[in-house]
């Protein structure tokens, strides 16, 4: 386990702050007049998901968290609780929180693959591909001079989801969705 001077906060990185594990949205150093240099930073608490700003000033230094990864799938989510297990070992079954991991379980399907940050050999989050493809599940049909208002349209995806598309976008089209943003990418194939 590493000790990180102010200065190699950077993004990305995952500390251990106050005993618990953050990982760093953001990070600005900078220097006002003549006061000494701070790091200004974001970051987010691996289980809670709860962001923070913090300045760590020119003598601080934090150790880096003791973090690995783990294979697993996703399994479920039911009664405010989604569900995974290892790759390989399906008796290592595990859950977190509903509301913790919505923004990415919602972008999943049964048996999906994802990675599993493990903080002091327990999960502590979930890490999902940036890219997802999805079929589309429901989709209003396109009616003629809907493009006056913008051309977009909300649709259903098999992972419950739902997400704004172009109107060309139908039943049974797979799309590609940007994880991160929620937002619809292109269409990959149609049906």
């Amino acid at each position: 386990m590493a000790i990180l001077s102010y200065n190699e906060i950077t993004q990305k990185k995952v500390i251990e702050y106050n005993g618990e594990p953050y990982e760093v949205l953001s990070s600005h150093v900078f220097r006002m007049q003549q006061r000494k240099p701070v790091n200004q930073t974001k970051l987010r608490h691996l289980v809670s998901g709860k962001v923070t700003e913090i300045s760590f000033h020119q003598s601080e230094t934090v150790p880096e968290a003791d973090i690995s990864n783990m294979q697993a799938v996703y399994l479920y989510t039911n009664r405010g609780e989604s569900w995974f297990t290892e790759e390989g070992n399906p008796k290592n079954r595990f859950s977190f929180p509903e509301n913790i991991v919505h923004d990415k379980v919602q972008w999943l399907k049964a048996n999906s693959p994802v990675s599993i940050m493990l903080y002091k050999d327990t999960p502590a989050t979930v890490s999902i591909p940036i890219k997802m493809d999805l079929a589309v599940t429901e989709a209003p049909p396109a009616i003629k001079g809907d493009t006056a208002t913008g051309g977009n349209k909300v649709v259903v995806l098999e992972s419950g989801a739902t997400t704004n598309t172009p109107l060309f976008i139908n039943v049974g089209d797979i799309v590609r969705i940007n994880t991160d943003t929620g937002e619809y990418v292109e269409r990959v194939t149609k049906s």
